[in-house]
């Protein structure tokens, strides 16, 4: 069988010298020295020079607490073509969903739709870096300051992006990535939460650990978003390979895009001045049929392609919102992610291509 992806596993000699750490000072849990390690080694990792960050336990708390902090139950502009957990973050977080259309060259959200769909009760701009492709920051961050909005990224799959010379997660009010065990980076289950505003990263802070200012003492409202030690003992045995992993999917993208480079399909387009991180491979079909005619031959094959995403959010069954992303749908018909991870064999690569390749129009 060939999965979409398969996560990286670290030597479990490696892991265990780690975990035994945590053993040894009988301390699982509550911001322990392999937390804070991880926290200090990704800070260094990312190159991080005004953004701080916090290990969670998930790559949806970030998304739930920036909501409850920034939100404050308003409308948030979104995407409709991101993974479930971006709008749902945003009804749980009992706020407003309000959907804007998506740009067909980067497959991210269309900022020149955005200010129309601002209204008085407009809190957020909630907008994915989608396959790790970053959004038109500019001019997002133009509105946002024109209107007195707040900037939230959803930089799920952009462990290791960097925009104009630095990382992704440097910008907006507050960016999040998921180190779930299918990404770039993971530590089993865990993500992040980014800020560069001293005051928003205290809110955050507490809000990650029940409010807890001390034992005694509460500073606001929170939940229980922490990292486990036994997490970031997996993202610190995996965190010094990440060069090479990055540099194998590198290599995998660059044969599927020359394989595939004269077939009948359209791939990712990266916005510029972004060194990415080759998070997906997604490719674009002529339309529905075909994706499902090659999808359907790959799984004959034992081969596991994704339709990343689909259907478009606007679509949820909980959403009350009708209006149509047309972009954004006809996308959602079109786009199949290919299997894409670090040791994948050049024999399966091509293996792929030649079923895609056989199963499209001509």
């Amino acid at each position: 069988m060939i999965p979409v992806t398969k996560s990286y596993i670290p030597d479990l000699d490696l892991y265990t010298s780690i975990v035994k750490r945590a053993f040894d000072n009988s301390w699982l849990t509550n911001r322990g020295e392999l937390v804070q390690e991880l926290e200090s080694k990704l800070t260094s990792f990312l190159e991080l020079k005004e953004a701080r960050l916090i290990c969670l336990n998930n790559g949806t708390s970030p998304l739930q607490i920036a909501l409850k902090v920034l939100g404050q139950e308003g409308e948030i502009i979104t995407t409709p073509f991101s993974y479930v957990a971006t709008t749902s973050a945003i009804v749980w977080e009992s706020c407003t969903p309000v959907f804007v259309d998506i740009n067909e060259n980067y497959l991210t959200i269309d900022e020149s739709k955005i200010e129309e769909a601002i209204t008085a009760n407009t809190t957020c701009i909630l907008a994915t870096h989608v396959y790790g492709n970053p959004c038109n920051i500019e001019a997002i961050d133009e509105i946002a300051k024109k209107h007195n909005l707040k900037v939230i990224y959803d930089a799920a799959h952009c462990f290791g992006v960097d925009y104009k010379g630095k990382s992704i997660f440097e910008y907006g009010d507050v960016s999040t990535c998921s180190f779930h065990a299918t990404k770039i980076f993971h530590s089993g289950e865990g993500g992040a939460i980014f800020c560069k505003n001293q005051d928003l990263y205290s809110k955050l802070f507490f809000s990650h650990n029940f409010g807890h200012k001390t034992n005694t003492e509460f500073n606001g409202l929170g939940i229980n978003a922490k990292m486990s030690e036994l997490n970031a003992a997996m993202g610190l045995a995996i965190l010094p390979k990440l060069n090479d992993i990055i540099q194998g999917r590198k290599n995998v993208v660059k044969e599927y895009t020359a394989v595939l480079s004269n077939s009948n399909i359209k791939l990712i387009n990266i916005r510029k001045e972004t060194k990415w991180n080759y998070s997906y491979f997604p490719v674009l079909f002529q339309d529905e049929n075909t994706l499902l005619k090659v999808m359907n031959a790959l799984e004959a094959a034992d081969i596991f392609a994704r339709r990343y995403f689909f259907p478009t959010l606007n679509n949820l069954p909980y959403i009350n919102d009708e209006k149509p992303c047309p972009v954004a749908e006809e996308v959602a018909t079109q786009v199949l992610c290919l299997p894409l991870y670090y040791n994948i064999k050049q024999e399966d690569i091509l293996k792929i291509c030649t079923i895609v390749k056989n199963n499209i129009k001509r």
